[in-house]
Order: C-alpha cells, then structure tokens, then sequence
C-alpha cells in the first residue's frame, strides 16, 4: 500500500434477490429489493471513490461472496481495489477487512457498509480526525447498529457478537470495553434497511443528497408503488 492517510474500506454484497434488503420485502419484491440494493452501491462506490481522492485514503472494495469479485468490479470505480471477503460471518470478515488493511500498511481504516447513502467526505474526515484521540470510532444508525467503523489497529474479538441486531452498537461497546479501547461516537446516521428508511430518503432530499445516491433516487422515482405501501 503507498503511503496514505489510511483505507476507506466498502462492505458490499453482490445484488442477489432474496439475499439483500430482505426487511423491504414486501412492498418490494426480492428482485426490486436487489435492484434497489444495486443502485445504492452504485452511489456508495462512486461517493466513496471521490472521497477517498479527496482525503487521500486507499480505496478497496471488500466483496461477499467471494465469486462476484468480478461483476462487482465491473460496476467500480478504477480507484478501487477490489477483494474477497474473508470470514464465516459478517464480524469475523469486518475483523478482518481491518486486519488486512492495518497490515498493508494503512495507519487508520475506516469501514463503511454499502446502504448507507449519507456517508460523505465531511463524516470520514470526522472519523479519522477521532481516531487520532480514540481506538475505535462508530457512526451509529437509527436501528441499534452502525454504518461506519473507524479503527487504528486489529482488535481480535471486537465483533464476536451477533450482528444484524437491536443491540450490535451495544455490543460492539461493551467488548471494545472488555478489550481496554478507548470509544468515540460520531452524529448518528442511517442505513437503508426497511420502507420507514426509504421514505425518511424522500423527507432528506437535497442537493447533498442527490449529489450522494442519484441512481437510488432514480429507482425510487421510477418505482411509485413503494410510496403508496
């Protein structure tokens, strides 16, 4: 890795129906629900190729399965390094996405999940500025969890917890706790998970937010019947 602020790491899923945005369905159908997750990508790939331009961070796409490294590589930006996921589990792969960074050479790594449209340059600069004061940095979401992970060093054992739960920001403390790390929390955020999000989107609209997820805003212009669900 050249030398570098540190990686910006994206989490992505390959678009597969009935294996993303599973909590939209319905109204969606788990075809649309994977359109929609394609488009959000989309958005999140570009947003965070800029960005990592801009803060002078390594870009890397992290890919789950490992089989669609190249479909989702197709759709990246150049900026990206793309790779396989490594892990039997989401935290298992989060641990280490960090792990690999770190031992690139990355002095901070920040992750950031794939559905979380409002992630911009303001929000990383936010977490690497709290990284130089703090272990770990979390933005969290409005459902218990987080879409960003700010982290200066592997910490094996950090996310040995169930994921996709009520209490994952909880628990992620309260083992970043167990380990001695020192915490920060960044503003709130939210991830695109059920329809109560996607029309939280359309209350958000702004410039800012259409210079973020343009492709997701589309699909959701072009597809009217979610709004009547």
């Amino acid at each position: 890795m050249k030398r570098s602020r540190g990686a910006l790491v994206v989490l992505a899923k390959a678009p597969r129906a009935g294996e993303v945005k599973t909590r939209l369905c319905p109204p969606l159908t788990p075809q649309e629900a994977a359109e929609l997750y394609a488009r959000l990508l989309s958005d999140v790939l570009a947003a965070s190729a800029e960005l990592a331009h801009e803060l002078g961070l390594v870009a890397i796409v992290a890919v789950h399965p490992a089989q669609a490294c190249a479909e989702i590589a197709r759709g990246a930006p150049s900026r990206f390094s793309v790779v396989p996921q490594r892990g039997a589990d989401l935290g298992r792969r989060m641990e280490w996405a960090v792990r690999e960074a770190c031992a690139a050479g990355a002095p901070r790594v920040v992750l950031r999940g794939s559905d979380s449209p409002l992630i911009d340059a303001e929000v990383v600069s936010a977490a690497l500025a709290a990284l130089d004061g703090a272990d770990l940095v979390l933005r969290p979401d409005r459902d218990g969890g987080y879409g960003l992970v700010g982290s200066k060093r592997p910490a094996p054992g950090l996310f040995d917890h169930p994921m996709s739960t009520a209490t994952v920001l909880a628990d992620t403390l309260a083992n970043a706790a167990r380990l001695g790390l020192s915490t920060r929390l960044l503003e709130p955020g939210f991830d695109v998970d059920t329809l109560a999000d996607l029309r939280r989107l359309e209350v958000l609209r702004s410039p800012r937010l259409a210079r973020l997820c343009p492709a997701t805003l589309a699909y959701l212009d072009d597809h009217e019947f979610w709004r009547r669900a």
